[in-house]
């Protein structure tokens, strides 16, 4: 391959979790290396501490300081991570936030400066990881403010199904005061940009959920899709977007009616995660549509029960970083046939002038 190769960025996320094990368990296939060349933001020392809990698993890591320095047909790693930070197998610890965080920095500070192409990020732990650098309920919530994008969209990828959220993560009891016309038909367009550009779906088809039981039986068991989301998807339709609904969500999943469309979006968080995590098990990615760089994650925690038994499934993380690459793909694509369309364009305009 050339050296043109996809430059994956991984954050180590939290160091007594499984993200090490489902890390280096999705490196150690060596036909990766022909797709793209994986970083790592961590710690050699952290990953051998991690190899010899594992016992099995035999990776070898490239140690470089930049990514100027890259080896294009192994893994690398850059240290970032202060000597002596400890890990404590199973355990939420203020130093295991820290290093988290530290990685993390890094790593989106690669993505902004171009540096690296693609980010995938591994699990962190949402209270250990708090500071006064990180305020936010996730990776989500922080990459905005990084990117400085108002809106982004939590979407939820598997090959069955694609899933996105207009609330994220808040609670339960604020979301219905959350949602608004204008919230969901801003999280309508991402969803429909990405899919376009992301995923190379022409003419997506978008399933909306109902916030209440039965759709709110015509305004009885709530006002909000009377009042707030079919006026939505009115004008998502005047937009030529293909939004359809509001479905009621346990009848539009216990059906299979999502195999009928390219994405579901859903009002809120455990609306739409559950199902998903129900139908693809430990094969789902998160990815942040509405970035201006792409970043992917597994669908999953940080799993400190079984932190270092060699038991965590890799699964997810390994589709977290092809599908990431494939997004990558599909946007230089997407861009290169909009800008060739332009020019063209623009040409046919001077000679008619």
């Amino acid at each position: 391959m050339s050296k043109n190769k996809i430059r994956l960025g991984i954050s180590h996320g939290d160091i007594n979790g499984i993200s090490y094990e489902i890390i280096i368990k999705s490196l150690l296939d060596n036909r990766i290396f022909d797709f793209f060349t994986p970083i790592i933001f961590g710690s050699s020392k952290i990953a051998a501490y991690h190899r010899k809990a594992l016992s099995t698993l035999n990776l070898n890591l490239v140690s470089i300081k930049s990514t100027e320095s890259l080896n294009l047909k192994r893994a690398n790693i850059i240290n970032c991570i202060e000597n002596n930070t400890k890990v404590e197998l199973g355990l939420s610890t203020e130093m295991a936030g820290k290093a988290s965080l530290t990685a993390l920095e890094l790593a989106v500070s690669n993505l902004m400066n171009k540096k690296i192409d693609v980010l995938v990020t591994a699990p962190i732990n949402k209270q250990n990881i708090q500071s006064n650098k990180f305020n936010f309920p996730g990776h989500t919530e922080y990459l905005e403010k990084k990117f400085d994008v108002e809106n982004s969209l939590m979407l939820m990828i598997n090959e069955k199904i694609r899933v996105g959220v207009v609330t994220g993560h808040i609670p339960l009891s604020k979301v219905a005061e959350s949602i608004s016309t204008k919230l969901i038909l801003e999280k309508l367009r991402i969803l429909q940009n990405s899919l376009i550009r992301d995923f190379a779906i022409t003419k997506p088809k978008i399933a909306v959920l109902s916030l209440n039981p039965h759709a709110g039986d015509n305004g009885l068991l709530g006002s909000e899709e009377n009042e707030i989301i079919i006026p939505s998807i009115k004008i998502a339709r005047e937009e030529e977007i293909l939004a359809f609904g509001p479905y009621p969500a346990d009848g539009f999943f216990g059906s299979f009616s999502y195999d009928k469309f390219d994405a579901v979006l859903a009002m809120y968080h455990d609306q739409g995660l559950a199902p998903f995590k129900s139908i693809v098990f430990d094969k789902g990615v998160n990815y942040t549509a509405g970035l201006p760089f792409v970043r992917t994650s597994p669908a999953h925690g940080t799993a400190y029960e079984i932190a270092g038994k060699n038991i965590a499934s890799p699964n997810s993380f390994r589709e977290a970083m092809y599908l990431a690459c494939d997004i990558f793909n599909n946007r230089n694509k997407y861009d290169e046939l909009t800008k060739n369309k332009l020019t063209t364009s623009q040409g046919n305009f001077q000679m008619q002038s």
